[in-house]
């Protein structure tokens, strides 16, 4: 269906090897072809494949199967990025509710009321850190001195100068996750002794360096939309740039509106548009999304895993509705796993959204207020994500999805720039802001200009509320919420916030999430933040 570059993962073998110093990861050498890292790399093609490997771990967690993990004392699920990532950044928040609450960590963080010892957190850590260790290992082995050593062709040695810039690229985005949900990480880089515990960088030095690290390598990058389908580009570069400079106030205190508004521009200027069909951006064959910036790969075939997209097609299947076999899967997915909590229901409440796209809220004879969270026929039903293709061809698999995870789309670009001009940000446009607005509600209603808004509705309560409604169930709500100083607190509550069936007030510190245990006990060097 689609070019997979992260099938084969000798890199997972190939990392074993390097007796990690973050004992919490707890490597496990699962691939029985596991070579030294002369012999590997002195074959053809082996740097590629290295390359795929980090790559691969924003998708798989082993070499195994679905259920294997190369971490040690967390099982797949707990511990594939893209699925731990949204647990984090979703499940914590207003928009979704998982009924199964024995499954590890997930009553802990839907209810807000996490600790150290949670083992979802101990994943996102830990797969994060992960990446930056198969990045420093593949800078380590790729230099031009290793390089040349190995007979390495010059035309070949070139191409695998692009590697490293995009393997660094891909380092960069695990201290940005790491930065944002822990605000700090032990740093170690590829001249790091191998033995040696890396040094706690706190949120400023992290901003820093994923800042330097992205300019250095964007003009080395290639061009946007000019690199295979699954690798990154300029655009990836400038996304992550754009995110940390829309959340510098909360990261380092300062406002970098202006600068997240000219990356901005850079992406809106690459060549990318908006997909005519809203929904193809959730689709089997959603690769082919024109506003594809980054998604995480995902075939029901070649790399089978427990990740977001197979996590939530399955999950939004309803206890009632049966409703799966239209969305590609079996016919019960997974019993009526997840459930919309209220408070994003009424985001989508009004006579303006009655035609809009992305309300694929099913409701039926259900109650939309979630008393009991174990009680799977109460709270509203989601349908936004597909494993059918935008034709409606059904995926290869009834479990695992063809369905890509979209990490980065231009639609967020859009909004992104919208919040920068309603903030002030020299160089943002107002009248501009309104037409990119205004473009994601015509696309969400066929073209009509039904539910297109002036200029006086641009305020900073609608522009929280519309990229709920335009990126739900994307990996941001939790980071927006802060960066609006309505996660934390008892300014915004919702269904279970802090506990309460009705939402109450959580206090502060929660806008961070703790150190995971075994991070701390691995690392000496590494501190508990305040509160936990």
């Amino acid at each position: 269906m689609k070019k997979i570059i992260i099938s084969v993962l000798t890199l997972f073998g190939v990392a074993t090897m390097l007796q990690s110093c973050v004992d919490d990861l707890n490597i496990t050498p699962d691939d029985p072809l596991r070579l030294e890292a002369d012999q590997f790399y002195s074959k053809p093609g082996a740097y590629k494949q290295a390359l795929a490997g980090i790559y691969g771990n924003l998708a798989l967690t082993g070499t195994n199967g679905a259920g294997s993990s190369n971490i040690g004392g967390i099982d797949a699920g707990t511990s594939q990025y893209g699925r731990v990532l949204w647990y984090m950044q979703n499940l914590t928040t207003d928009e979704v509710i998982w009924s199964y609450e024995n499954d590890p960590g997930v009553r802990e963080l839907q209810r807000n009321i996490w600790n150290a010892a949670n083992p979802i957190l101990r994943g996102m850590f830990g797969r994060a850190m992960f990446q930056v260790a198969l990045t420093n290992e593949f800078l380590r082995q790729s230099t031009p001195e290793k390089l040349s050593a190995r007979g390495i062709s010059s035309a070949e040695q070139a191409e695998i100068a692009t590697y490293r810039l995009e393997a660094r690229a891909l380092r960069a985005l695990a201290y940005y996750h790491l930065m944002d949900m822990f605000g700090k990480a032990p740093f170690v880089d590829e001249n790091t002794p191998i033995s040696a515990a890396g040094p706690e960088y706190n949120r400023q030095q992290l901003f820093d360096f994923v800042e330097s690290e992205l300019l250095a390598i964007l003009p080395g990058l290639k061009a946007p939309k000019s690199n295979e389908t699954g690798r990154l580009d300029q655009a990836f570069a400038r996304m992550i740039l754009a995110k940390i400079y829309l959340n510098a106030q909360v990261y380092i205190g300062q406002d970098k509106y202006a600068a997240c508004a000219e990356q901005c521009t850079a992406i809106l200027g690459a060549g990318y548009s908006l997909a005519p069909n809203y929904l193809h951006n959730f689709t089997a064959d959603n690769h082919l999304s024109p506003e594809a910036i980054f998604y995480i790969q995902s075939d029901g075939i070649m790399t089978q895993n427990f990740g977001p997209t197979t996590v939530m097609i399955n999950g939004q299947v309803g206890s009632i509705e049966q409703n799966g076999e239209s969305m590609g899967v079996g016919a019960g997915g997974w019993g009526g796993a997840l459930r919309l909590r209220k408070q994003f229901v009424d985001k989508f409440e009004g006579s303006e959204f009655s035609g809009d796209a992305r309300k694929t809220i099913i409701s039926g004879s259900r109650n939309a207020n979630i008393s009991d969270i174990a009680d799977r026929d109460q709270g509203f039903i989601l349908a936004k994500y597909s494993n059918r293709t935008s034709t409606g061809v059904a995926g290869q698999n009834t479990t695992f999805v063809d369905t890509d995870f979209p990490l980065f789309r231009l639609a967020d670009v859009h909004l992104m720039y919208v919040e920068c001009a309603i903030r002030g940000a020299a160089g943002a446009n107002m009248s501009t802001a309104l037409s990119y607005v205004n473009a994601l509600r015509q696309r969400a209603n066929n073209g009509s200009t039904i539910a297109n808004v002036n200029q006086s509705a641009l305020t900073l309560d609608f522009i929280l509320d519309e990229r709920s409604r335009e990126l739900h169930w994307e990996g941001h709500r939790r980071q927006d919420l802060i960066r609006f100083g309505k996660f934390a607190g008892g300014v915004y509550n919702w269904a279970w916030k802090g506990n309460g069936s009705a939402g109450i007030a959580i206090p502060q510190f929660m806008n961070l999430f703790p150190i995971p245990e075994a991070s701390l006990a691995s690392n000496p060097n590494l501190t508990q933040n305040p509160g936990y």
